[in-house]
C-alpha cells in the first residue's frame, strides 16, 4: 500500500506494482497524539478518493476514515464518513484508533458489506480486547498500527513490537479466525533503521500479507523530479517483489532456519537501535 492523494503519483505506484492506493483522511485527534513526532499526517479529502478512483484502474483504493465520532459543528458522523468514502470509490474502509468491539461493531455496521473493511489495531486497550473484538462479525482485514500501538505502550522503538511477542501473538489470533493481516511499513531494501529486507522476511514468517510504503519508500514532498520517482517505484518495487518470491520459495521448502535466523537478527538489531534511542534521549 502506498499513500498519496496525488493522482500522477498514484499511476506511477499503481505501473509498479504496488497494490492498493491508500487514501488517509484522518485527522481528528491525530495531531494530539503524534504532536511533535516526524509523523504522515496527511489531511486527505473525499474529493481526494474521487481523483484517486479515476486513475487506480488496476489498483484497489483504500481509504482510513476518522476515529469513531458522532456529527459536531465541525465534521460529520462517522457514518456519513463512511458513506460519501464509499460513493467516492473506496473499495476498502479503514477504522484507526478504536479501543473497543462496540466501536468496530458501529464501523462494520455503517459499512453494511457494501466495500471491505479493515480495522487498525494501534491501541493498547485493542490489544487488551482483540478476542472480545475479534468475534464482531464483518471484519474482512486486520492491520497492526505499530507506531502508535508502540507510543501506547511507551516503547522507544516500533519494531519492538515483533520482538516482545505482540504481533507474534495478534497475528496467531487472526490466522485462528481466518481474517488476512499486515503490519507496520517498509522502506526500499536495504534502507530503514531496521532494513526493509528483514522486515519483510518477518512477514512471511507471521503469515502477513500486506504492509504499507513507508514516507521513506519515496518522500515525494522532498522529490519532484517525476523521472526520479518512476525510477524509485520501479526499482525499488522491482526489488521487493524478487524478495518475496525468495520467501515464498523458502516457504514452500519449509527452510524454517531461512527464518529463524532473521528472527534472531532482528531481535539483536531491534534491541541495539532500542538501546541507542534511549541513551540519546536520556
Amino acid at each position: 500500500m502506498y499513500i498519496t492523494n496525488q493522482p500522477e503519483i498514484a499511476q506511477i505506484a499503481q505501473s509498479a506494482g504496488v497494490d492498493r492506493i491508500f487514501v488517509d483522511m484522518e485527522y481528528i485527534g491525530k495531531s494530539d497524539r503524534q504532536g511533535g513526532m516526524d509523523t504522515v499526517q496527511s489531511r486527505h479529502t473525499v474529493e481526494d478518493v474521487k481523483r484517486i478512483r479515476e486513475v487506480a484502474t488496476k489498483s484497489e483504493v483504500l481509504v482510513r476514515v476518522n476515529p469513531i465520532h458522532d456529527a459536531t459543528a465541525d465534521f460529520c458522523s462517522t457514518e456519513q464518513e463512511i458513506d460519501e468514502v464509499i460513493a467516492a470509490g473506496a473499495d476498502v474502509v479503514m477504522l484507526p484508533f478504536f479501543k473497543t468491539a462496540a466501536e468496530v461493531a458501529r464501523f462494520v455496521k455503517a459499512i453494511n458489506g457494501r466495500v471491505r473493511s479493515m480495522i487498525l489495531v494501534e491501541t493498547p486497550e485493542s490489544v487488551a480486547k482483540i478476542d472480545e473484538i475479534l468475534e464482531v462479525k464483518g471484519i474482512d482485514e486486520v492491520f497492526i498500527g505499530l507506531n502508535d500501538l508502540s507510543l501506547g505502550y511507551g516503547m522507544a522503538f516500533m519494531f519492538e513490537l515483533l520482538t516482545n511477542g505482540t504481533v507474534e501473538k495478534l497475528c496467531e489470533k487472526f490466522r485462528r479466525k481466518h481474517i488476512p493481516y499486515g503490519f507496520g511499513g517498509i522502506a526500499s531494501l536495504g534502507r530503514g533503521v531496521l532494513p526493509s529486507e528483514y522486515i519483510i522476511r518477518e512477514h512471511y514468517r507471521l503469515g502477513s500479507t500486506c504492509s504499507i510504503l513507508s514516507r521513506s519508500f519515496c518522500n515525494v514532498n522532498i522529490i519532484d523530479d517525476i523521472d526520479v520517482i518512476k525510477s524509485i517505484f520501479k526499482n525499488g518495487m522491482s526489488e521487493i517483489r524478487e524478495l518475496e518470491l525468495k520467501c515464498t520459495l523458502e516457504l514452500k521448502m519449509g527452510d524454517d532456519y531461512y527464518f529463524i535466523h532473521n528472527k534472531e537478527v532482528v531481535d539483536e538489531k531491534v534491541h541495539e537501535i532500542s538501546e541507542k534511542i534511549q541513551e540519546s534521549n536520556n
